[in-house]
């Protein structure tokens, strides 16, 4: 009877939850940063990119590093407010937006100005190129007397037909690239428990029928 009554009121065992695995946090930084990476792509609209490319040319009493220090020059001064505000009218759009659209790279070997201009539209992109190129160059010319050296237009840009932006899967990967470095890193600098901090399990306790068993053996 003692032991029917044990296992009549005995309940369920209860089992710890297990902790998840460490690994997880990798995962769950990869899969949360490939969402926001992706969705980063697929809401910010595409921007289109085009180059217009200028050479320095030296005239008399010039030479070729004459003609590669102006170009140089003229490069630093192609996102100059007054060069921006001649360029306005061609461009078609306010300076502001040259302003942050536009970029222009130089090289140490050869005397050439590229301007790049970006924007939402591929017409406007062009547009902005070739303003800011064309102003580039009539300044050039109001200064050719004194520098003896003028810019002369090598290649118009033209309307891009892809986007220079990058696509949501390239966002998605570097979100998730990034996510999971993140998660990585989380995994490092979490606290671990020592043998001493760990809890101490209690020591199972026989019930009543084991108790009366060992009674009945003596």
């Amino acid at each position: 009877m003692t032991e029917n009554h044990t296992r009549r009121h005995r309940g369920p065992r209860l089992t710890p939850p297990r902790a998840l695995p460490p690994w997880s946090l990798v995962a769950a930084g990869v899969l949360a940063g490939g969402l926001l990476g992706g969705g980063y792509g697929v809401l910010r609209p595409a921007e289109y990119t085009a180059t217009s490319y200028l050479v320095a040319v030296p005239g008399e009493r010039s030479d070729s590093a004459g003609a590669l220090g102006f170009a140089q020059a003229y490069g630093r001064i192609a996102t100059q407010p007054a060069v921006l505000a001649d360029a306005r009218a061609a461009a078609g759009v306010p300076v502001a937006a040259l302003r942050a659209g536009v970029r222009t790279a130089t090289s140490p070997d050869a005397p050439m100005v590229a301007v790049s201009a970006t924007s939402p539209r591929p017409a406007e992109a062009a547009a902005m190129a070739n303003a800011v190129a064309g102003a580039l160059t009539r300044r050039a010319d109001a200064a050719r007397a004194g520098t003896r050296v003028s810019l002369v237009p090598f290649t118009r840009a033209v309307r891009p037909t892809e986007p220079s932006s990058a696509s949501a899967g390239v966002t998605g990967l570097v979100g998730a690239a990034g996510g999971g470095l993140l998660g990585a890193l989380a995994l490092l600098v979490r606290p671990r428990r020592g043998p001493e901090a760990e809890v101490p399990r209690p020591a199972p306790v026989p019930g009543p029928a084991v108790v009366a068993d060992a009674r009945g053996r003596r």
